[in-house]
């Protein structure tokens, strides 16, 4: 008697864009406290994060400050119960649920709704 494995269904991470689902890739690809940079359809570039809590964001991916598409490279962190991401290049913290600038309230990054499915 042959016993077979269910067959495991693999979780995608996808973004909300223009009001369809864009798949960025597999969940078991990104590591907790690191971002990945992904293509969307129209050109621009999306940061997407898993928090170490498995909570998912993802904000757009160029610091506003230098024009790099770098957000991705960041550090994650939290500011008062707040989480961020900071550019590894000027150090600008940006709260990944709203975008807003936590140092320059001026200045705000696109948030992109992210699921997995």
């Amino acid at each position: 008697m042959t016993t077979f494995a269910p067959e495991q269904t693999k979780l995608l991470v996808q973004l909300d864009v223009r009001d369809s689902w864009f798949t960025v890739c597999d969940l078991d690809r990104l590591t907790p406290g690191r971002g990945v940079a992904a293509l969307l359809p129209d050109g621009t570039q999306a940061a997407v994060f898993l928090d170490r809590t498995g909570r998912l964001y993802a904000v757009d991916n160029t610091d506003p400050f230098t024009g790099a598409a770098v957000l991705s490279r960041g550090l994650l962190g939290s500011a008062q119960g707040r989480p961020f991401v900071a550019s590894p290049l000027l150090k600008q913290r940006f709260d990944l649920e709203t975008g807003r600038c936590l140092d320059d309230e001026t200045v705000a990054l696109r948030t992109h709704t992210v699921r997995t499915a």
